[in-house]
């Protein structure tokens, strides 16, 4: 039962309104969005629900749910994001943050990272004036006006070639991109990794603000007020890459330990931010200063940034954030301090 996952692209393309259509039959929005990033595994959702949700698609069962299918990671060399939340070759990544928190700098950067891959990036422009997508236009090859000129320049460059397509919710909410994508499939346009992001803000308070998703990064913003970035939580944050056999155990094994650490230091800092560390018992202390060595390492300079910052930018592979990660859950007395892994690469 571990290799099994939800068809997200097939619910997208059947179910525009998914939000709507899944409380019209009992389902609560957020069990569909887990179930859809694997934060919740197939094997262990109740079937009424998986039967309702092949019911609302008009698909059967087997077109549902797929099973032992690979599924390509795209290795971004941004180490929060390997590990924690990371990308499928072809799926959807919906962005939630409220303004400030840095989404539009993650965008550029993994525009800038997949350009410099080969991919051919395209950004449909959302209506209305939104002056600060200017930044993120650096590593854009295409800006288009509207889903029929995004088709048109993706017929004229080729259905086989990888594209990273970026757009406002915006244009989920009304359908277009739902359109979009089955004209993708229709043309033979087999690799498009799509990026959803709403420059209004409200997706923080949505369940299933992009329909589903393969992946989710949830922005902090208690990372970003202490200007920990990427600001994206490493909780709430998930992928449905993360579960079943084709993960590698290392890397879910090490992703879990992870998370579970840095879910006690953010109870530990609520009682530290109150009453101070001296509080703590020897053991909780720790604790914290091993989740704050953690934290810490998972900042990283971005190239998009160099500019702003004076530091360089800085890829990590996926194998040396693992061993790096398990370096500090193992023997974090080798590090000494939090302060020496901010914005660093890999520890040397």
């Amino acid at each position: 039962m571990d290799n099994i996952r939800l068809n997200v692209a097939l619910l997208r393309k059947k179910v525009p309104n998914l939000t709507s259509a899944a409380k019209s039959v009992g389902l609560r929005p957020a069990t569909v969005s887990n179930l859809s990033t694997g934060k919740i595994p197939v094997g262990r959702a109740e079937v009424r629900t998986i039967v309702a949700l092949a019911e609302l698609a008009g698909c059967s069962l087997d077109e549902l749910i797929l099973r032992g299918e690979s599924v390509e990671m795209i290795q971004t060399g941004i180490k929060t994001l390997d590990l924690f939340a990371p990308i499928s070759k072809g799926g959807t990544v919906g962005l939630v943050a409220r303004p400030g928190m840095g989404q539009l700098v993650v965008l550029a950067e993994m525009l800038h990272r997949l350009k410099r891959e080969g991919f051919v990036t395209v950004l449909i422009k959302p209506k209305g004036d939104y002056p600060e997508l200017d930044d993120v236009l650096q590593d854009v090859d295409f800006v288009t006006k509207n889903i029929e000129e995004t088709e048109k320049i993706m017929q004229r460059e080729g259905v086989d070639k990888d594209y990273a397509l970026t757009a406002d919710r915006s244009y989920v909410l009304s359908g277009e991109m739902f359109s979009l994508q089955e004209s993708f499939d229709n043309n033979g346009v087999s690799s498009v990794t799509t990026f959803l992001i709403d420059l209004k803000g409200g997706a923080v308070d949505e369940d299933l603000p992009y329909g589903p998703l393969d992946t989710l990064w949830q922005f902090d913003a208690d990372l970003a007020a202490r200007h920990k970035y990427p600001a994206i939580n490493p909780i709430y944050s998930t992928s449905s890459i993360l579960e079943g056999s084709y993960l590698d155990p290392v890397h879910h094994s090490i992703q879990q330990r992870a998370q579970k650490l840095l879910r006690r230091y953010r109870e530990l800092r609520a009682i530290v931010n109150v009453h101070g560390l001296e509080r703590l018992p020897a053991s909780e202390s720790q604790v914290y200063q091993q989740g704050e060595k953690l934290e810490a390492y998972l900042t990283q300079p971005f190239y998009v940034a160099e500019a702003f910052t004076g530091k360089k930018g800085e890829d990590v592979k996926l194998q040396d954030t693992l061993s790096d990660v398990k370096k500090i859950l193992d023997n974090p007395s080798s590090i000494a301090s939090a302060e020496e892994l901010d914005f660093i690469g890999n520890i040397k």
